[in-house]
């Protein structure tokens, strides 16, 4: 008998093939596909709130690093509350004015570029956030449409295991099978049904997860179609990450520890500050101009050791971003086969196995209710039936996953090129 089942196996391949699954029924609202859920999401995200939050601090950042030192106000008393002349206001002088620092070494420029580097920084690290959160409203999102879809092959299994009961009923009040079929088939749509359930549970799970990431409850149906659409053959495809995030937030960690080299070396040149203030002399009642120059004398801290920790942090980044490429171009490729695989792996699950399980468990009970096959042939064809409808989904699953992942390697850096110079 398990012959037979194998040449209707053979024979259903060859025809053509059907849907894989069947589509969900029709909702009065139009299902909420994945486009939609990532735009939900990137207006609600507090990842996103966090990261424009950054680029602020990092803009802000620039603004206070092109300020230039405040000016201080002097004002002292000199010559007072002594003894003799001195005593009491009677030869006091009084200076007032104002003193000026005075930046030399570039260290103005130097903190804007750091500023710079930081505020790009920003940029990139916001992307890199919204690629993430790309990347994990479709993982959300595609274990949502694979929970849908395994409970309805649960249920279509226990209607199939229902039938099969009253088939296996049927047969033995006619005497044609033995009380044991009965039970045993009992036995099946009573797993059949429990089965069931626990779909029911984690649809809801994986239903109410999405609806975290998009803020919004989601009550109608989701985008099966594009879940069962398959990329066609051909070999991986050669991405190179020059451009990605990954490799981009590398150079911006460098381009921040070369700009800090630069205000590290600006830091061992000392500034000056010059004051300009008018003395009165309480004695003659007389007023004269005072000048000063004050210039620090570096004997302790001469910058030395500050210049050469950036240096080493500059030298770490750029290993780093060395690091980054060739991970990154690792990833890629692997991501790229992943993909490849997991869409084979889809289309074989999904497409002429499915087909053929499906035909031969047809056959199969026709034959068991017209008392051809036993009943052990029956419960063959539907565990073959049952494990290719959970293997196909779960190959479409892994398929869709691996794309979301290739792509969030592949994200392009955003181009700042052409925004306006500050």
């Amino acid at each position: 008998m398990h012959r037979l089942i194998a040449a209707f196996l053979a024979v259903a391949s060859c025809a053509s093939i059907a849907q894989a699954q069947s589509v969900a029924p029709a909702t009065t609202s139009p299902p909420l596909t994945l486009d939609r859920a990532l735009a939900l999401a990137g207006a609600t995200a507090p990842a996103i709130d966090a990261a424009s939050a950054g680029i602020r601090s990092a803009e802000a950042g620039r603004t206070v690093a092109g300020y230039r030192p405040n000016p201080t106000i002097v004002a002292e008393t000199e010559n007072i509350a002594g003894s003799g002349q001195y005593r009491g206001l009677r030869s006091a002088e009084t200076t007032a004015g104002l003193a000026l620092p005075i930046e030399l070494g570039g260290k103005r420029s130097a903190r804007i570029a750091v500023a710079d580097a930081n505020s790009s920084r920003a940029q990139i690290a916001a992307a890199i956030v919204a690629a993430d959160l790309r990347l994990a409203v479709t993982q959300s999102y595609v274990e949502a449409v694979a929970a849908e879809r395994r409970l309805t092959t649960a249920r279509e299994q226990a209607d199939i295991a229902r039938e099969a009961l009253r088939a296996a009923n049927v047969r033995v009040r006619a005497g044609r099978a033995s009380p044991i079929e009965e039970q045993r088939a009992d036995v099946l749509r009573i797993n059949a049904e429990a089965a069931v359930e626990r779909a029911q549970r984690l649809t809801i799970v994986a239903r109410d997860n999405l609806a975290r990431r998009i803020g919004k409850p989601i009550t109608g149906s989701l985008d099966v179609a594009w879940f069962y659409q398959v990329e066609g053959y051909g070999p991986p495809l050669s991405r190179e990450p020059t451009g990605t995030l990954a490799l981009a937030a590398a150079r911006a960690d460098v381009t921040t520890a070369a700009a800090q080299v630069r205000l590290a070396q600006s830091q061992r040149i000392p500034d000056v500050t010059v004051s300009a203030s008018a003395r009165r002399l309480e004695a003659t009642n007389d007023v004269a101009a005072v000048f000063g120059v004050s210039i620090p004398f570096p004997i302790f801290n001469r910058g030395v050791a500050a210049v050469i920790q950036a240096s080493a942090q500059r030298d770490q980044a750029e290993a780093l971003r060395r690091v980054a490429e060739l991970d990154a171009a690792q990833a890629l490729a692997s991501a790229e086969a992943e993909v490849a695989n997991a869409a084979t792996t889809a289309r074989a699950a999904s497409g002429p196995a499915l087909a053929a399980a499906k035909e031969a468990a047809r056959i199969a009970r026709i034959g068991y209710r017209e008392g051809k096959f036993g009943q052990l042939d029956l419960l063959d064809a539907e565990r073959t039936l049952s494990q290719i409808r959970t293997t196909a989904i779960d190959a479409l699953a892994a398929y869709r996953n691996a794309q979301a992942r290739r792509d969030r390697l592949a994200t392009p850096a955003p181009d700042y090129s052409k925004e306006p110079a500050r």
